[in-house]
C-alpha cells in the first residue's frame, strides 16, 4: 500500500543538491488501472498501482535493463524524466523523507514533493514545510500518469 501526499513547489530550498539523487525516467504502457515502467538510477521496474489519490495499492516488479527498453518501447505518451533528492525530514517528522522531484524535458521547469506515510491518519494529520507550496495530493493533476500524457500546463 502506498500511502502518500505530494505538494507543488514554487522556490526549491537551499542546498537541495546536497542531497542524494537519482535519475528516474519512466513511461507508462496504460494509466487505468497504472501500469508503469521506471528506470532509477542502474536499477529497472515494472509497476502496477492501484486507484486512488492518497492510499492506493502498489507493486513493484524488477526489471533488466532489456526487458526495460522492450516494454519502454510500448509505452504511451511521452517519456518522464526527472531528478529525484531525497531530503530527510526533521523534527516530528524525522522518520518521514521527501521526495523532491525536479522535471526536465517537457516538464522541465516542474517540481513536485512527495511524502509517503506509514498510515492514513499520519498523512492526513501531516504539516508540510513552509517551502511546500500548494498541495495537489487530492486533485490528480500532478500524478505521473497524468503528466504522461503530455497535456497538463504546470504554469
Amino acid at each position: 500500500m502506498e500511502i502518500e501526499r505530494k505538494y507543488r513547489i514554487a522556490v526549491l530550498p537551499e542546498h537541495y543538491r546536497s542531497y542524494p539523487v537519482r535519475a528516474i525516467e519512466q513511461a507508462y504502457l496504460c494509466t487505468d488501472p497504472v501500469v508503469r515502467v521506471r528506470r532509477d538510477g542502474g536499477e529497472y521496474y515494472l509497476t502496477y498501482k492501484g486507484r486512488g489519490l492518497l492510499a492506493r495499492e502498489e507493486y513493484n516488479l524488477p526489471l533488466n535493463e532489456q526487458a526495460y527498453k522492450h516494454l519502454l518501447e510500448k509505452a504511451d505518451g511521452i517519456v518522464l524524466t526527472k531528478d529525484r533528492y531525497r531530503i530527510p525530514m526533521t523534527g516530528t517528522y524525522a522518520h518521514l523523507t521527501i521526495e523532491l522531484d525536479v522535471f526536465s524535458g517537457v516538464y522541465s521547469g516542474l517540481v513536485l514533493a512527495e511524502v509517503e506515510f506509514p498510515t492514513v491518519e499520519e498523512a492526513e494529520a501531516f504539516v508540510p514545510p513552509e517551502w511546500f507550496t500548494e498541495d495537489v495530493t487530492m486533485s490528480g493533476e500532478y500524478q505521473n500518469s497524468r503528466l504522461s500524457s503530455g497535456k497538463v500546463d504546470f504554469c
